[in-house]
């Protein structure tokens, strides 16, 4: 990256800041990059989850029907490759937290399972895909909170002898109805939308972009992504850098 580069970004994260510091109502839309950098893989990035090799795809791992007729490999590889609890927030996390403390940002709506928003201090979290902090026995409904899911043996079970469901929403599942209702209507409601870390390549999440009715859209994300047309700002850098200086 050379200066130029470097200057131009620079400039733009001071427009970033700017139209952060004019904004009533600042709505935050997340993916995986907004967790990487306190060390959680991606996915789709070349040393993400579904460029390395396993015993079955992780796309199949993840799926409802894996999920039902292979219980026990679907959690061998959930317990090693989705355990968030040894990460801890980044600035991104911490400096939204701050915002919706000042009041200036409206909600957070994340495509992260990790729980990451949450420990930070943030209160107004829509996660579209679920979360590990939340498990259901899928027998009598009995809550289970992420650290007995993950330190059991094998398969966990309820005190009933049902079986453990972590509360992320697996492939062939629909997502949470009330949960995208309220995210759609905190982006329709925004007058400025910041979109970091993701490729916008997930349906229907990324379609969600598309309720935005506000003044500006700023898309933060080291790649180009198939929206930036639509931005009044694009930032291709690490969201570390940008957020440190906001």
């Amino acid at each position: 990256m050379n200066n130029s580069t470097n200057a131009t970004n620079e400039d733009k994260i001071k427009v970033f800041k700017k139209l952060v510091e004019k904004s009533k109502n600042t709505v935050f839309f997340g993916g995986a990059g907004v967790s990487t950098e306190s060390g959680i893989p991606d996915f789709r990035s070349k040393d993400g989850l579904y460029n390395q090799q396993y015993k079955y795809p992780p796309e199949e791992i993840l799926s409802h029907t894996f999920f039902l007729n292979n219980t026990d490999e679907f959690y061998k590889f959930y317990k090693a490759k989705m355990n968030s609890l040894k990460y801890q927030p980044n600035i991104t996390h911490i400096k939204l937290t701050e915002l919706e403390s000042k009041g200036k940002l409206g909600a957070i709506i994340t495509q992260n399972i990790d729980g990451l928003h949450q420990n930070a201090g943030s209160k107004i979290v829509y996660e579209l895909h679920g979360s590990v902090l939340r498990n259901y026995c899928m027998k009598c409904h009995k809550f289970y909170d992420a650290e007995y899911v993950f330190n059991s043996n094998g398969i966990p079970k309820c005190t009933c002898g049902g079986i453990i469901k972590p509360d992320v929403v697996l492939y062939e599942e629909g997502l949470d109805q009330n949960t995208l209702i309220n995210s759609v209507k905190a982006i329709e409601e925004a007058d400025l939308l910041i979109v970091a870390g993701t490729s916008l390549t997930v349906q229907p999440a990324s379609g969600l972009i598309n309720y935005f009715r506000g003044k500006n859209l700023v898309l933060i994300n080291r790649d180009a992504t198939l929206y930036d047309y639509k931005a009044s700002l694009v930032i291709n850098d690490s969201l570390g850098n940008v957020f440190d200086k906001v």
